[in-house]
């Protein structure tokens, strides 16, 4: 694949960063802001945004061709999965979403351009505007490149230059989406640059830390403490530390029609992208006195899988990962063969693909939490209610990123707030695990209220 050498991310693999250069890039792309981007009116990036959305959607788009053509030997995804997330994510990509995003963080966007004032501040003589970062550097984790692509998207909104540093080996779609956006717009594209390094480098962080008003960082408890430590309060940190998810499904909703699509719902969470962002469930908790018991639904689950992996493969994994797959396999059968002989152990079942490791499910009848080894390996556990699913998750608390949930339209809102009672900070559909919304606050914190800095003005 052939691009134009436009960021360091585009350079040959032998070629060597150094501190000078990174230090250059940065003062060029703030540059290039001041000249190319901080003027622009709000309006305007977001119609250049939701154009450049629009063609990703699009099959003949040049990027979208050379995502899915090279995409699965750069990012280890099939082009089946690859075409569901790009979709998935550039829908959410529209003028209206980001107005009401705009709206939800700022409460008027005219905030990143003017003194601005929502009905209830103009009554008591307040005004405010949100000032963005000259300079965002964005630190990423893993290949995941959803988190990535809406760190940029939320930069270009507030027109700050970015400084992109990709996980090693995890370049290629960021790399690509930034080539759409100076292929729609060559100044724009001027205000960005990427690149990738193993994490921990101090030579080129250090430099990079120097020059960035804000840092937005994805990664371990540790990485984050660390970077945490050698910013000093030099800059503004927005970190995102590692989290989980599960699904849950109430009793009331497996009836008839109606629980096929609750199933296959399931196994679009555990399907896309392949089951390895923070977002993915590990566990689906099915409560007891549905009309399909947890068992039948593993059962059910598993079939679907199995279609999905027609459609939408799962991509090849290490041998070292295929190996603890199915050390884990392994262990389970020998679980469920015991189980089937014995009263006195919790019921045990596992269905996986045959002659890979594709996909896994196992029924517990242990409702514990189980950390699963992802790559599509799903555990399915019986519970009676939400309470004893806290008691049995309590070892996760304060860590959950996202519950899919399946609830009657009557008690729905009775689960969510539970759930946000226990420390939960997304709770959508079963289904929609891998899709939020565009405006949705990560780990619980509002997306661009969280980057700019604040002035108020009393009138």
């Amino acid at each position: 694949m052939i691009l134009p050498n436009y960021f360091m991310a585009d350079l040959p693999p032998d070629a060597e960063l150094n501190p000078t250069m990174i230090r250059e890039a940065c003062e060029t792309i703030r540059r290039n802001r001041e000249h190319y981007l901080a003027r622009r009116s709000t309006q305007a990036i977001i119609k250049l945004l939701a154009d450049v959305g629009e063609s990703w959607r699009q099959p003949e788009y040049r990027f979208r061709k050379l995502t899915l053509e090279h995409g699965p030997a750069a990012t280890g995804f099939s082009s089946g999965t690859l075409a569901k997330g790009l979709d998935t994510f550039f829908k959410q990509l529209t003028a209206e979403n980001m107005e009401k995003l705009l709206e939800q963080d700022l409460g008027d966007g005219r905030r990143l351009e003017q003194m601005a004032a929502t009905p209830a501040e103009d009554k008591t003589g307040r005004a405010a505007i949100a000032t963005p970062p000259e300079l965002i550097a964005h630190i990423t984790a893993g290949t995941l490149p959803c988190a990535t692509l809406q760190s940029m998207v939320l930069g270009v909104l507030l027109r700050s230059a970015q400084f992109v540093k990709c996980a090693s080996g995890a370049s290629f779609l960021p790399r690509l989406f930034a080539h759409s956006l100076y292929d729609a717009d060559s100044k724009l594209g001027a205000c960005l640059e990427l690149a990738e390094w193993r994490g921990g480098n101090e030579r080129f962080e250090s430099v990079l830390f120097e020059q960035a008003d804000c840092v937005t960082a994805t990664g371990s408890d540790e990485t984050l403490a660390a970077i945490r430590q050698r910013l000093a309060g030099r800059a503004r940190l927005v970190a995102y530390g590692h989290r989980v998810s599960f699904g849950y499904v109430a009793k009331g909703v497996l009836s008839g029609l109606h629980a096929r699509k609750i199933v296959a719902r399931a196994a679009a969470d555990v399907a896309a992208w392949d089951q390895l962002g923070c977002l993915s469930p590990h566990v689906i908790y099915v409560e007891e006195g549905t009309e399909m018991s947890a068992e039948q639904f593993a059962e059910g689950l598993a079939g679907e899988l199995a279609e999905r992996e027609l459609t939408e493969p799962r991509g090849k994994v290490p041998v070292e990962i295929a190996a603890t797959i199915a050390s884990r396999r392994s262990f389970y059968e020998v679980r469920a063969a015991h189980s089937a002989r014995s009263t006195d152990t919790p019921r045990t079942r596992l269905w996986s693909s045959p002659g890979s490791t594709a996909w896994t499910v196992v029924f517990e009848g242990d409702p514990l939490f189980q950390l699963s080894c992802l790559h599509r390996f799903i555990y399915v556990k019986s519970v009676n209610n939400l309470s004893e699913t806290f008691h049995h998750a309590d070892v996760i608390r304060g860590k959950v990123s996202t519950v899919g949930l399946s609830a009657p339209e009557e008690k729905a809102q009775e689960f969510a707030t539970q759930l946000a009672r226990w420390g939960v900070t997304r709770v959508c559909p079963l289904g929609q695990m891998q899709n939020p919304p565009l405006a949705w606050r990560h780990d619980g914190r509002p997306a661009l209220a969280n980057l700019v800095r604040w002035t108020d003005w009393e009138i």
